[in-house]
């Protein structure tokens, strides 16, 4: 805002400049990098603790007995491919191109949505079977590591919704860039640590 000093005696008006906008955008990716740092240790914590307890099965199933990779390999294709298309929508983003930006988002949350929805059913087609997580440390592992990257799709999926809407209502604001671009660092993330699911807890189990 400009400030205006009159001085009466004088007649005279003086313009102050313009003090300069501050954006809390850079430290707005700053604390989102942090976040994603922090939360890369807690699945390597995940992933070391599956490592140890992997083999522990406690005269329960094994991981050949139980994965059923075509259909995990399905379910990461979905995975991918949501990826590929919020790629492709943050393109449209920078082009400025609103519809074409939220119908890419759109896409890329009800790729999402397929994701978990196979995910939920392989877990109760294992809980059906009885392979709980009390069955043995290796599916109380399983669970863990599998069930904790799930939670962050679900919270994803939430915060892809709720920008569809901003997006809808007030269209490609700085803000909504700004959420938008911390959206596909978290969503890309959690490909990265999907692909490491299906090699490290699929692929490799399946293989034994």
């Amino acid at each position: 805002m400009t400030i205006q000093l009159v001085n009466k005696d004088a007649g005279r008006v003086y313009h102050l400049p313009e003090e300069a906008h501050q954006h809390s955008g850079g430290a707005t990716m700053l604390g989102f990098w942090i976040y994603l740092m922090s939360d890369a240790l807690i699945f390597a914590s995940l992933f070391a603790v599956y490592g140890v307890l992997s083999r522990n099965y406690a005269g329960g199933p094994a991981p050949q007995h139980l994965f059923e990779l075509p259909l995990v390999a399905l379910n990461t294709g979905f995975l991918l491919a949501s990826s590929i298309v919020l790629s492709i929508g943050m393109r449209a983003l920078d082009a400025g191109n609103r519809q074409r930006t939220w119908v890419l988002l759109a896409i890329t949350g009800l790729l999402g949505l397929a994701f978990l929805s196979v995910e939920l059913y392989e877990f109760a087609t294992l809980i059906a079977e009885g392979a709980t997580p009390q069955r043995s440390a290796f599916l109380s592992a399983f669970f863990t590591l599998v069930g904790t990257h799930g939670l962050h799709v679900l919270f994803g999926l939430v915060w892809l919704v709720t920008l569809l809407v901003q997006v809808a209502q007030r269209g490609l604001t700085d803000d909504n860039k700004r959420r938008l671009m911390c959206l596909s660092m978290f969503w890309h993330f959690l490909d990265i640590i999907w692909i490491g699911v299906f090699t490290f807890v699929y692929l490799f189990g399946a293989l034994r």
